[in-house]
C-alpha cells in the first residue's frame, strides 16, 4: 500500500484534502447571499437540501456544485501528481471526512452524498457517472432521496470491484458506510414510512 517514500506524500495529501473538504459549501453560500445559517434552520444540516428549504434553487445548487467540486478537485488533483491508486484513494476518503467533520465549523457537517459523488466522479468519470445515473434510476422509482443514495452508495463498491479497481472499492465501502450512518435518521423515517418524497418538505 504505502511505501515510506509515499508516507509524508500521502500524509500531505490527506491534510490537504480534509481542509478542502472542511470548507462548507452551504454555510459560505448562504453567508455571501445574505440568508441564514441553514445549521440554524430547517433540519440544520448544512447540505444542498436544506439550503433550498432556507434559500430556494439558486443557493442550493450553488451548495450542490460546491460540495461536488470539493470531492471532485482534490482527487483529479491527486491523480494528476501522482499514480498511486491508495493515496488517491486517501484524497477521496479525507475530503469526504472534511464535509462530514469539518474543522472550520466546529465538525458539523453534512451528510456527503455531492461529496461523495464528486470524489467518484474524480476517480473514475464512467463510474461515477453510472453512480450518478443509479440515483436517479432510484429516484425516479421510489421518488426518495435519501433511499436513492443509499441503495446507489451499496452498489457503488461493486461497480468498482466489477471494473478491477479494488482500492478504491474499499475506500467507497467505508464511504458508503458513514453515509448510512449519516442518513440513520432519514432510515428511521423511511422505516417507519415517514420520509418525504422529492420536493416536498
Amino acid at each position: 500500500m504505502f511505501s515510506a517514500d509515499l508516507a509524508i506524500p500521502a500524509l500531505i495529501v490527506g491534510v490537504l484534502a480534509y481542509l478542502a473538504g472542511s470548507v462548507s459549501a452551504a454555510i459560505v453560500v448562504c453567508k455571501a447571499m445574505g440568508l441564514n445559517d441553514p445549521r440554524t434552520e430547517g433540519s440544520g444540516n448544512p447540505g444542498a437540501t436544506n439550503v433550498l428549504r432556507v434559500g430556494g434553487k439558486l443557493p442550493a445548487a450553488l451548495t450542490l456544485v460546491g460540495d461536488a467540486l470539493k470531492g471532485f478537485l482534490p482527487v483529479l488533483i491527486t491523480s494528476m501528481v501522482v499514480e498511486h491508486p491508495p493515496t488517491i484513494a486517501l484524497a477521496a476518503l479525507a475530503a469526504f471526512l472534511g464535509h462530514l467533520y469539518p474543522i472550520f465549523f466546529d465538525f458539523r457537517g453534512g451528510k456527503g452524498v455531492a461529496t461523495a459523488f464528486g470524489a467518484l466522479l474524480g476517480l473514475d468519470l464512467t463510474i461515477g457517472a453510472l453512480a450518478l445515473l443509479t440515483w436517479l434510476a432510484f429516484s425516479l422509482t421510489f421518488k426518495r432521496s435519501s433511499l436513492a443514495a443509499l441503495l446507489t452508495f451499496v452498489l457503488t463498491p461493486a461497480y468498482l470491484l466489477f471494473d478491477g479497481q479494488t482500492t478504491y472499492a474499499v475506500v467507497f465501502v467505508i464511504i458508503g458506510a458513514l453515509i448510512f450512518y449519516t442518513h440513520r435518521a432519514n432510515i428511521q423515517r423511511l422505516l417507519a414510512g415517514t420520509e418525504p418524497l422529492i420536493g416536498k418538505r
